[in-house]
């Protein structure tokens, strides 16, 4: 293997982003509570979508990044329901 230069980043230009983020959370919401890792890649895809939107505007993003936060944590503390109900109301404000 003969490695160059690193693979550049998908940083989701322009509305890109909003599209990329509902499917995030569409997979998110599906795999929440399944066994074998669903929890894991759950939370972990939360807090990506929180960080780019954060990174490509806090302020617009600021309460999308608030619901999303509020929905990690209740998918750590498995209060799966909840989780569902936060993310379900984080796509509604892409």
């Amino acid at each position: 293997m003969e490695v160059l230069r690193p693979k550049p980043l998908d940083t989701h230009p322009g509305d890109e982003l909003v599209s990329w983020a509902r499917e995030q959370l569409g997979i998110a919401r599906e795999i929440l509570d399944n066994p074998g890792g669903g929890l894991l890649f759950a939370t972990q895809t939360i807090g990506q979508i929180r960080a780019a939107v954060h990174e490509r505007d806090a302020e617009r993003w600021k309460e999308l990044a608030r619901l999303l936060d509020q929905a990690e944590d209740a998918a750590v503390h498995r209060e799966f329901s909840a989780a569902r109900g936060l993310l379900d109301e984080a796509a509604g404000k892409l």
